[in-house]
């Protein structure tokens, strides 16, 4: 700063300066005033007003002129309102470039002199659209406004000009406006990075410097915190740009700040109760240490039954004429012998438990670590649950008939006793890596509270209450189970002493410790007596101690009396225990806060901390309070040095053996665990506290909705078991039903009220409240989802529209339904048609079946009647449709029947008596219809559904408590039970699928009236559609010379163009007239820790070698342009300044590009991605490589002049790291990937190798000496490598020297290298080092820190040296003085930050991947990982958009109708216009954190007029106004994201399709969606296409054709006239497929309109066979097909020569002419193609595989 800028410094007060409240040098619009803000404590200016603002300075010519780099701005917008906040900053070049932020700005958008921020207000609004709905909006009240903080907005104006303008020097800061609602204090410039949590004192007091760039905030800035809270729980702060998020153009308060739902964050002082653990770190007590326990013995591998393939554990069978005893006994026992001819139901077991949901049931005291740590074993009910906590996966214990109280584990955790409550309360002894139980005895008490486990596993102390209510105390001998003997008992005693917690010592069995309510007690087992003696508490009672616990880890030799033993309690208290002396020997009270001084405890005192649990290590103790919070405190409790705070009270902590980790569970049905080193707290279960009344399937998304008696409805991943919402409400629900294809929920409640959810945006869509009386108790979604259904205890039955969202009551019915909550939660059944709804009622003893539409009765059964034999009246229990059959109907009766009911006549078709021993309480059926599965009480069985068997049925247990509701999953994979818990399982019995003959309606044939609009529905395909069946017609097959495939090698020449087989059709036939049945039947290297190395893309995609390209001149169409650079690549870009040309990589194909002229030249030789280049020093040889295709890499050498392939080489197993050619061009130097880090010479004369070595580790870079031609140097992560080459040995001689790196850096890996003369080495780090070595004694001599993350690239030009990193930072640095420094004789290593100068720097887009520069370091060309190349130029600092390429997939890409632009959109949202034939980007549009997944233009091409619409994820549409280059209309017609989008003909609408099959025709002119066609509803859209035809020929009005796709292999062609408000159907055309049994998604469906016949329609997709159809509309016939090699991923047509491109997975391009069947095949993609395109013309053809994107001129065949 120049002198007379010093005033400025250290910073500037603006509203002081100017005398704001003067108003004399700035002014002031509209409603502007002052108030004093109770927050903090200061006068404030509030703007308030769309036309109120604040200026500075008051006349626009004039300047502030502060020079100050960052500005502060102190403000606090108003909630629920917009500002606008708008700087001038004026660059060093005299550009003024204005830069606006506000939060009604959705998206960044920037010219070349204007920046828009959008600015999100903290993390409070983003809670509001991301959390679930709160109970006020659930009841429909009016949400309460978003809470906002003061904000402390820092703008650095330097970076932000240098990051999105490319404008290096910031000269000042011109003028400033505020405008509409906020409150501001003031703003102030500054070049300190001032910390406004720190002010001038607290800096003092602390020492801290303000030499470095940061500083105090002054006083009169600061804002006060109030006492007891923290500055960050009161404040925002936000400073922009962020570094490492550059590009997101979005101003907010940054991640770190923000808390994540469901996951801890870090505290520094007690704060609010959050929804899940917290941690807190107090900063002034000394940090512990954790000693780590040695490691003890792996556990062995379980039986293959509980391996990661098959995680769940099969439950015990039972026949069906078995029944379960009381008493429990062995699983094995239970399954009854049969002869071999009897015939069962298979699979045996058909059921096999894969997840349960829940923790506790009897205790949620009850949880254990495994010795190795890696799991942890904890109750659910009835069934003991072992769980990894990596993976979540599940082994179960399974045999208890009544919920598990106890559990304990031996030391070595090998044996695992757990205990059962009830009437029968048994202890069962498990092997636990076996998991078989190994002995079953009976306790005799009515309750077990505790169990123990002596280290040994030899004893086994229990103890619990008997009848009458004493204490009951056993002491088992359990030494024989291992061996099979049997368990005997020690001792036994009685007495009227409470005890919570008993545990055996672990350095001796024979002694006890226990506590309960006051009472400590120690116990000693001598000659088969057990005796106790109580500890004196003297003054310390009444109290109630909760837990004892010996402290862990101590040594076998440690005497007793150094051995620590606690006790804890209600009311705080610690009690330390004198084991020999029988007395305490300290007592500590323990508080949420930690008081000054320490007062003496009475009992008229406040109570501290509720204890419920502890647990002692060697290094800290672990409590768990009342008040929900884990607290680590250190062995003298001086205080806490972390803490976690639960959503309940915390009702046991458990320290694991290495003292890493801490179990903690919960009243709440919580279990996780906190990490102790990296204080991180995941969540391993959440559950219900109460009995799981219902739950529905989403089958989509895999989510489980479940309504519990806790009053809480939760969503579940099935997958991961965590929980995904949670929606609390006073109201207990009862029962649930999800949408069959949409992401909402409804859910019913006791006080009769319907609510529906959407769980997408996490709201309330409709609440009904009016219609029924009492308890909900069925609720159901029909199978198309078009109509909701609920009924009530009281008799109501409800009908509503689910179409709309509002869900509106379409008719309320009174008195149908039978009365009472018995029938819950499943009162309710809808046929699979959708048509009949079913249910019992009026009365218990009648069934009626009423139409699903109107509600109108259709039959009624009386159930009473139709079992003549039967002594007594039957009533009905619950009904359910059969799922293949609308006409079967069962219903399960009081009498334990199942009847099969005909839904058409009411007769009996069978019954099935003694389902179960208590009634039936719930039943489904499979969608096959081979399989029926019911519920009674706590069994679950299922049934072959014909009954056909001998033995119909298997029977499962596990359930504690009766069982609410089980049904199928969609997709018949699994069975999903709930009652006590909820229980997952695998079903295995493989669904088989129906095939049926599917005729079209004779609506069909003849269309309907032009004016009408479209019906509701389209007919949906009965499951599967059939194939066709092609032998019943009479066809003309003609295959012409299809010939060489390679196969084998021939003499001749090969022909240009190959042909395809042509089926010509000559007859008529109807789809779906017949029926053809067919039969289908070492250790990986780890990758390096650095972005340097190369890493090929994942590819599911291969190549198709059979395919046959044609010869050069004969080719089809020629590759003109390729658009984009890799920037997966490294160092794939190499520039020869006097040659005038650079060439870079674009997928597999090498651009050669003249920098005067822009014409490209393409080497093509390559499958895989090129992962680097090098150019020879005479600009006359090229060398690339690409990644491993098959076995080993191809490199290929390339003569530049011709670009003629001159040797290709395959030596290196995987990838090839890097390419260099000597000084003299004579030598090629390769290196191996970390798969196989191998140095190999090369010949560049002969292309033989002369030598080669494997290294030790990865290496990442690697050159030859500029000097010296056989010197050479490589960096890797074992150090630099120094080699020599001796090229006269007859096989040539390599010898590689490795010297570490310098221990100055620490242990990094060494990235990058370059020479800088021939005795001198520069090496980098990926942790921003830069290395000065002395070549010839191979030593570090100089390092200074250049960058703060990873240095990739080095260049070293002269006395410069270039550096490129991952921060998106390029500098240059003047290493003149490093010669001067290099020590003579004697190594030393000195500190090179004052030796070295940074002599310029330009911050890029991404990180730096390649580099290439002349030999004066003045001008080049750099590569970054955003696919860019930028031309370089330091004299004035500049840099230029050379090459523009997507880094994410292109989904797809769109011609403009006069071919002079096109537009491609990708998965990072963004939309990009290019100008044709420059190839060059126009205009970019970008979305946050959406992905662009389809793009089209409006049919006006003129600039003023020509628009462009894209299709996002979110469900969005935006349409973009070329002219002016901003957004000119936001549309949601989707919930869902949309997957295709097109104009239509004349512009008025915009037809989308969403990936939930709605399509929706929305006006263009004002956006509003006009009509939403649900024909394809459940199978998302592929493609749509309108094209200008009119429709009389077909007996129709309209003056345009489009057509749908859908994936599910159905094309709908329709006749519009969108003017007129016209849209009727022309046709419908379902396709044939077998089911797909590939792992990947099947072929998407493609379909076009002929471009010279729209009355002819192509269409492509998965089916019978590999063809293209050609489907005539006006004879309604398929008159063609045309058979594929591949399966097609995308087509496309062309206007002239009757061409068809036509992409496949198989990176195979193939232009087909389809009159003749000629085709030719093109592969210069390294990837599955996705999109291929034609210009209108037909003379270009735009081909996309992921980011690749080549354009080709088309010739004809």
């Amino acid at each position: 700063m120049a002198a007379k800028d010093d005033w400025q410094h250290p910073f500037v007060n603006i509203f002081k300066e100017f005398r704001l409240s003067e108003w004399q040098k700035a002014s002031k619009e509209g409603d502007v005033s002052t108030y004093t803000d109770k927050t903090l404590n200061s006068v404030v200016f509030r703007i308030r007003g769309a036309g109120s603002c604040i200026r500075l300075p008051k006349k626009t010519h004039q300047s502030l002129g502060l020079k100050g780099r960052y500005l502060y701005v102190l403000f606090k917008p108003s909630p629920g309102k917009t500002f606008l906040i708008v700087l001038d900053v004026t660059a060093q070049d005299g550009c003024v470039v204005r830069i606006s932020i506000s939060n009604m700005f959705k998206e960044f958008k920037s010219t070349t002199t204007s920046l828009l921020f959008p600015f999100q207000c903290g993390p409070e609004f983003d809670r509001i659209t991301e959390k679930t709905p709160t109970l006020a909006q659930q009841h429909n009240r009016p949400p309460e406004k978003p809470r906002v903080h003061w904000t402390c907005l820092m703008m650095d104006l330097q970076c932000t000009l240098a990051t999105y303008l490319n404008q290096r020097y910031y000269s000042h800061l011109k003028n400033v406006k505020l405008c509409a609602w906020m409150s501001v204090k003031s703003l102030f410039t500054s070049d300190l990075q001032l910390n406004p949590e720190v002010s001038y004192q607290k800096a003092k007091l602390k020492g801290l410097p303000t030499s470095d760039g940061t500083g105090p905030m002054p006083r009169d800035m600061m804002f006060p915190t109030p006492k007891g809270r923290t500055w960050q729980s009161c404040y925002d702060y936000i400073r922009f740009p962020v570094e490492g998020d550059l590009n997101c153009g979005i101003i907010r308060k940054g991640p770190l700040n923000v808390e994540t739902p469901n996951e801890p964050t870090l505290i520094e002082e007690e704060e609010a109760q959050p929804p899940d653990p917290e941690l807190a770190v107090i900063p002034e007590l000394p940090e512990v240490v954790c000693e780590v326990a040695d490691d003890p013995q792996p556990e062995q591998e379980a039986p293959s039954s509980h391996h990661s393939s098959q995680p769940s554990t099969p439950l015990p069978v039972v026949n069906e004429e078995d029944e379960l005893s009381q008493l429990p006994e062995e699983p094995e026992d239970e399954v009854a012998d049969s002869p071999e001819e009897v015939q069962k139901l298979l699979p045996d077991p058909i059921l096999r438990l894969r997840r349960i949901i829940g923790f506790g049931g009897a205790t949620t005291k009850c949880a254990l670590w495994t010795m190795s740590g890696d799991s942890v074993v904890y109750p659910c009910h009835a069934i003991v649950v072992s769980m990894k906590i990596d993976s979540n996966e599940q082994r179960f214990f399974i045999g208890h008939t009544d919920k598990v109280s106890a559990l304990a584990f031996n030391g070595n955790t090998t044996l695992l006793a757990s205990a059962q409550s009830g009437n029968y309360c048994v202890i069962r002894i498990w092997n636990y890596l076996k998991g078989n139980c190994m002995a079953m005895f009976r306790m005799h008490a009515h309750s077990v509270t505790a169990l123990s486990f002596s280290y040994s596993g030899g004893i086994l102390c229990g103890a619990g209450k008997d009848r009458r209510g004493k204490t009951l105390v056993v002491v088992w001998n359990t030494s024989g189970v291992g061996s099979g003997g049997e368990v005997s008992m020690f001792a036994k005693t009685k007495m009227d002493v409470d005890i919570k917690t008993i545990k055996i010592a672990n350095f001796d069995e024979t002694r006890l410790v226990s506590c309960g309510h006051d009472s400590i007690r120690l116990w000693r087992v001598r000659k088969g007596t057990l005796r106790s003696c109580p500890i004196n508490l003297g003054e310390y009672r009444p109290l109630d101690f909760t837990d004892v616990s010996f402290q862990e880890g101590d040594s076998p030799e440690q005497h007793i009396d150094d051995r620590l033993l606690l006790a804890s309690c209600k009311s705080g208290h610690v009690f330390e225990i004198d084991y020999t002396r029988l007395v305490i020997r300290n007592v500590r009270w323990l508080f949420p806060v930690q008081r000054e001084q320490q007062e003496r405890w009475t009992l008229e005192k406040d109570p501290g901390i509720a204890i419920n649990s502890l647990s002692v290590c060697s290094s800290f103790c672990a409590t768990g309070s009342e008040d929900g919070f884990l607290r680590l405190w250190p062995l003298d409790f001086s205080g806490v040095f972390l803490e976690a705070e639960h959503e309940g009270p915390v009702s046991l902590v458990s320290v694991s053996s290495d003292s890493m980790h801490v179990l903690t569970a919960t009243l709440t049905g919580n279990l996780g665990f906190l990490d102790v080193s990296s204080r991180g707290y995941s969540t391993l279960m959440r559950s219900h506290t109460g009995t799981v009344l219902g739950f529905s399937v989403d089958g989509v998304r895999r989510h489980l909705t479940t309504a519990s008696a806790d009053g809480s409805v939760r969503i579940w991943s099935m997958d991961s078991l965590h929980q995904l919402y949670d929606f609390v409400s006073e109201d207990k629900p009862c029962s649930v039903a999800f949408h069959p294809s949409e992401q909402i929920f409804s859910c019913g409640f006791s006080s009769g009220i319907v609510r529906v959810f959407d769980i997408s945006c996490g709201k309330l869509l409709a609440e009904h409240n009016s219609h029924h009386r009492g308890e909900v108790v069925g609720l159901v979604f029909s199978p198309d989802g078009d109509c909701m259904y609920s009924a009530a205890s009281e008799g109501s039955l409800a009908l509503y529209n689910s179409c709309d969202n509002d869900s509106h009551v379409i008719r309320v019915v009174c008195g149908v339904v039978a009365r009472g909550t018995g029938r819950a939660p499943d009162a309710l059944t809808v046929s699979s048609d959708s048509r009949c709804l079913a249910f019992v009622g009026p009365s218990e003893y009648t069934i009626t079946i009423a139409d699903a539409l109107s509600l109108e009765e259709l039959l009624r059964l009386d159930v009473s009647i139709l079992d003549s034999e039967s002594t007594f009246l039957d009533s009905a229990l619950k009904v359910c449709f059969s799922s293949a059959s609308p006409e079967h109907l069962l219903v399960a009766t009081s009498a334990n029947k199942i009847l099969w009911v005909n839904t058409k006549t009411g007769s009996l078709l069978r019954q099935v008596s003694k389902v179960h021993k208590h009634w039936c309480s719930s039943l489904a059926v499979s969608e096959d219809r081979r399989f029926l599965v019911t519920a009674g009480h706590n069994a679950v069985k299922v049934w072959d559904y014909n009954m056909h068997l001998s033995l119909n049925s298997q029977m499962f247990i596990g359930h504690s408590q009766p069982i609410n509701q089980v049904s199928f999953t969609p997709g018949q994979q699994g069975v999903v039970s709930v009652g006590d818990a909820i229980f997952l399982w695998d079903f295995l019995a493989h669904p088989v699928d129906l095939l049926q003959t599917v005729r079209l309606p004779s609506r069909f044939a003849t269309t309907s009236a032009a004016d009408e609009m479209p019906r509701e529905r389209a007919p949906l395909p009965l499951s599967p559609p059939p194939p066709l069946d092609v032998s019943a017609v009479d066809s003309n097959e003609v295959e012409l010379n299809v010939t060489a495939t390679g196969s084998e090698p021939s003499s001749h020449p090969r022909p240009a163009t190959s042909f395809l087989k042509i089926t010509e059709l000559r007859d008529t036939i109807k789809l779906g007239s017949h029926l053809q049945n067919s039969d289908f039947t070492g250790r990986k290297p780890l990758r390096p820790d650095c972005y340097r190395h190369f890493i090929p893309r994942f590819k599911n995609s291969t190549f198709d070698e059979t395919a046959v390209t044609p010869q050069p001149g004969e080719a089809g169409m020629t590759l003109k342009a390729v658009i984009g650079y890799n920037g997966n690549g490294r160092g794939n870009l190499v520039w020869s300044p006097d040659q005038g040309l650079f060439a870079y990589s674009c997928g597999g194909v090498v651009v050669v590009e003249n920098v005067n002229s822009g014409r490209q030249r393409h080497l093509q030789g390559h499958r895989e991605e090129i992962s680097c280049l090098a150019i020879s020093n005479d600009a006359q040889m090229m060398a690339s490589a690409a990644g491993k295709s098959a076995n080993k890499s191809l490199i290929c050498v390339w003569a530049i002049p011709s670009g003629a392939c001159l040797c290709t080489i395959s030596y290196h197993r995987g990838a090839v790291q890097s390419l260099a050619f000597s000084k003299d061009d004579r030598f090629l130097l390769s290196i191996g990937d970390f798969s196989d880090p191998t140095v190999a010479v090369w010949s560049s004369s002969t292309f033989q190798m002369l030598a080669g070595e494997t290294v030790l580790g990865p290496i990442h870079d690697a050159a030859f000496s500029p000097s010296v031609a056989h010197q050479l140097a490589c960096v890797g992560s074992q150090g630099v490598y120094f080699g020599l080459f001796d090229s006269h040995s007859q096989d040539g001689d390599l010898s590689l020297e490795r010297a570490r790196a310098p221990v100055e850096v620490g242990d990094v890996e060494l990235t990058a290298l370059c020479y800088h003369s021939d005795s001198l080495l520069f090496t980098a780090t990926n942790r921003g080092h830069l290395c000065a070595w002395d070549i010839k004694a191979q030593s570090c001599f100089m390092t200074w820190e250049a960058d703060e993350g990873e240095i990739g690239v080095l260049l070293c030009r002269g006395n410069s040296l270039l550096t490129g990193s991952n921060t998106h930072w390029l500098r240059l640095w003047e290493v003149e003085a490093v010669r001067r420094m290099k020590p003579l004789g004697k190594v030393s290593r000195k500190d090179g930050s004052a030796s070295v100068v940074l002599k310029r720097e330009i911050m890029l887009d991404g990180a730096t991947v390649s580099a290439a520069f002349d030999h004066t370091m003045d001008m080049g060309i750099v590569g970054t990982t955003m696919g860019t190349l930028w031309y370089i130029d330091w004299l004035d600092t500049s840099s230029i958009r050379l090459v523009s390429g997507h880094k994410s997939k292109v989904n797809d890409l769109a011609f403009q109708a006069d071919e002079s632009h096109f537009a491609t959109c990708s998965e990072d949202g963004s939309v990009r216009v290019w100008s044709s034939p420059s190839n060059e980007l126009v205009v970019q549009f970008q979305v946050l954190n959406q992905s662009c997944t389809c793009v089209c233009w409006g049919p006006f091409p003129s600039v003023q007029r020509a628009r462009l619409a894209a299709g996002y994820g979110d469900g969005t549409l935006r349409v973009f106004r070329l002219s002016t280059s901003e957004m000119e209309r936001k549309l949601q017609p989707h919930r869902v994201a949309v997957t295709a989008i097109q104009y239509s003909v004349n512009g008025d609408v915009i037809l989308s399709g969403g990936k939930n099959g709605l399509i929706a025709v929305s006006r263009a002119l004002d956006g509003s969606t006009i009509r939403v066609f649900r024909d394809h509803k459940g199978a998302a859209i592929t493609t749509i296409q309108c094209v200008r035809e009119q429709c009389k020929d077909f007996g129709l009005v309209g003056n345009e054709l489009w057509l749908a796709a859908s994936v599910d292999r159905r094309v709908s062609v329709w006749a519009a006239d969108w003017f007129k408000c016209k849209c009727a159907l022309l046709d419908w055309l379902t396709l044939a497929a077998p089911p797909y049994c590939q792992d990947d998604r099947p072929p998407p469906s493609l379909a076009a309109f002929c471009p010279t016949d729209p009355s002819l329609l192509i269409y492509t997709g998965y089916g019978i066979e590999k063809e293209l159809i050609f489907y005539s509309l006006s004879k309604k016939r398929i008159i063609k097909k045309i058979a594929l090699p591949h399966w097609a991923t995308c087509f496309s047509l062309s206007s002239k020569s009757q061409l068809i491109a036509l992409g496949s997975k198989e990176r195979v391009l193939k232009l087909i002419k389809w009159t003749s069947g000629k085709f030719q095949n093109f592969s210069q993609h390294s990837d599955s193609l996705q999109t291929c395109r034609f210009s209108p013309s037909g003379t270009l053809l735009f081909s996309v595989a992921h980011n690749e994107i080549l354009l080709w001129e088309v010739n004809g065949l």
